[in-house]
């Protein structure tokens, strides 16, 4: 069963995100909603809601003269308070936002391409420190001539007394979410206001979200769980959030844990790894002066959650006052606005030991912790939308026993894919076998639940999942193979592998056979390919194989097998030439033997 929301009278009238600052504005006008910390420590601005809603009506009456209604405008801005300005200027002009991470300086970025030509976007606000940076190249791409840069400098000027209230209605869209897909073919998903709303009372009730709540979040504003669980969740209950950037969290995690204490914040959020930095890079004297008493709330979502990190980090904080119960483990994604599952306030995490070989083959079956064939799943709460654990080749429902893919019906699923309507059709269209007249959000993740609460054990698709954040394998791929002229094009596979319960990247990929012959500096080719992943996708490499040519396992129709490679590297059964791992020292000391040879 799912959680049903509690929206609370006051509220009733509010059928917009619109309606929702408004109402704020009138209601808890001198009430600060937002605060920045600078380098994540002293305050830098701050906003009441009065400012905010004043804000977004200047912004907005600016949009109405250079957009119509309905256009797509890119939020190229670094994490601040104008970001959420703009946001909600975008909705106030009624507009489609489409919040977006700025690219990097003088380098140009294929994903924000590929997303301004998928929305065709008309416009874009950012910054003049980053119109600067990009001007190296925006002339010669394509997709960028046709939009119009507006900085948050040309949006100084008060122009609030010319706005005029839009004519947006609750099954609008509000925003375009985009998918880490392909570089050339990225997803926007289309978030209704309907959806937003639902999702935040969905997010209040189950942890108790009120106005007296407070929260701290450095997690980006372009990403679904900082934009909803890091900004608006407060502003839906009227409470207030500490907003940091993510780097100042990343520079040093103690920044995170020291605005808790200090603003005696009750909620945050955040992936996995959040937890795992602070144990790992906040040394014992640091932790006694943090007072974590208020804490309420500590959502970790967003990647494969470990119960071995949510053990240390009690261990790690509880002496400062953390307790066990605000830990809320919790699953989500963009095609159902946020939140699908989380744990209850008041309730400690569930761990179960599942056999690992009974897990292979899609069973559940417990076993006792002490078990060498044991593997621990973190339970995500319970279900706040419909959820049904689903055969995804039958489209049967699974039995209590089975593993099957997670799929969801309810308000909070958003409207579909931005100009796609056969993968829309596919995945928030789906209908069981027996009943075709309800439609369902295919999640492409595996998953069961038991005692009614609900298990995520793996994914259907390929996605990487590292920090956070969503990386699809062909992206990083297609950087592999343009890295060096020694790789095969079509011939490399990336994935993600578990360190220290951490998800870390792992890249095999094959070496030309001409090129081969001519003895290609390894030393070279490794660098390259460690190098173009960093650049083009901001991740570290743990590990790189090369291969022998035409061993990369595939599909009888081509298409890279990425389960088997992953399997074939962790069991040391590919046709490895040489390999790199992370603290490796180079050059290499021998290449490796074809690990079948080598036995």
């Amino acid at each position: 069963m799912s959680w049903e929301g509690n929206k609370s009278a006051e509220l009733a009238s509010c059928s917009t995100l619109i309606d929702l600052l408004r109402y704020r504005a009138e209601q808890q006008a001198d009430l600060t909603a937002y605060i920045f910390l600078k380098d994540g420590e002293s305050e830098e601005a701050s906003l009441t809601y009065s400012q905010l809603d004043r804000q977004a009506r200047s912004i907005a009456a600016f949009l109405q003269a250079e957009t119509e209604p309905g256009d797509r405008v890119l939020l190229l801005l670094p994490q601040s308070l104008f970001y959420l300005a703009a946001f909600f200027g975008c909705l106030y002009a009624g507009a489609i936002p489409i919040p977006v991470f700025p690219p990097r300086t003088n380098r140009s970025d294929p994903r924000i391409e590929g997303i301004v030509k998928d929305a065709k976007a008309s416009l874009a606000i950012t910054t003049s420190q980053t119109t600067s940076g990009l001007k190296d190249f925006t002339g010669k791409t394509p997709e960028f001539l046709t939009l119009k840069w507006v900085t948050s400098e040309d949006l100084a000027q008060d122009r609030s007394p010319k706005w005029k209230p839009p004519e947006t209605k609750k099954n609008s869209i509000a925003y375009l979410q985009y998918t880490s897909g392909s570089t050339l073919a990225p997803r926007g998903v289309m978030v209704g206001h309907n959806n937003v709303l639902k999702n935040l009372d969905l997010l209040c009730g189950c942890r108790s979200v009120t106005s007296q709540s407070r929260w701290v979040s450095w997690l980006p504003l372009y990403h679904d769980m900082g934009l909803l669980g890091g900004a608006l969740c407060s502003l839906y209950a009227g409470g207030m959030t500490a907003l940091m950037s993510p780097v100042a969290f990343l520079q040093k995690p103690l920044r995170w844990l020291q605005a808790i204490s200090q603003y005696k914040a009750t909620h945050t959020a955040a992936p996995n790894f959040a937890y795992g930095l602070c144990v790992k890079n906040i040394p014992p004297e640091e932790r006694k002066p943090l007072d974590l008493r208020s804490w309420e709330t500590a959502w970790n979502a967003a990647e494969p959650i470990h119960h071995e990190t949510l053990i240390r980090f009690q261990e790690a904080f509880g002496p400062c006052g953390f307790q066990w119960e605000a830990f809320a483990p919790g699953y989500g994604l963009a095609e159902a606005t946020l939140i699908v599952s989380s744990q209850s306030i008041g309730i400690r995490p569930s761990f179960m030991h599942v056999d690992k070989s009974a897990l292979q083959r899609d069973l559940i079956v417990e076993v006792l912790p002490e078990s060498e064939h044991r593997t621990t799943v973190v339970g995500c709460g319970k279900t706040v939308q419909e959820v049904a654990i689903v055969d995804p080749v039958k489209r049967i429902p699974c039995s209590s026993d089975q593993v099957g893919e997670i799929w969801i019906s309810g308000a909070s699923v958003a409207l579909g894919y931005w100009n796609r309507k056969e993968e829309t059709e596919q995945t928030f269209h789906a209908s069981l076998a027996e009943s075709k007249d309800h439609n369902f959000l295919r999640t492409g993740d595996l998953g069961f639940i038991k005692n009614g609460e609900l298990y995520i054990t793996g994914r259907l698709k390929d996605l990487i999942i590292i920090r956070g954040s969503n990386h699809y394998p062909q992206d990083i791929e297609w950087t592999v193979e343009k890295s060096h002229s020694a790789l095969k094009e079509a011939g490399s596979a990336a994935f993600s592998v578990e360190v220290e319960s951490a998800e870390h990247l792992a890249v095999v990929a094959e070496v030309s056979r001409d090129l081969l012959r001519r003895e290609p500096d390894l030393e070279e080719i490794f660098t390259a390919i460690r190098q173009a992943i960093s650049e083009e996708h901001g991740l570290q490499v743990f590990a790189i194989s090369l291969l022998q040519a035409r061993s990369i396992p595939k599909t009888s129709s081509g298409k890279i097998q990425h389960a088997v490679c992953r399997s074939g590297f962790l069991n040391h059964t590919l046709s490895v030439l040489a390999s790199w791992r992370l603290g490796d020292e180079l050059p290499l000391k021998a290449p490796l033997l074809n690990a079948k040879e080598a036995e």
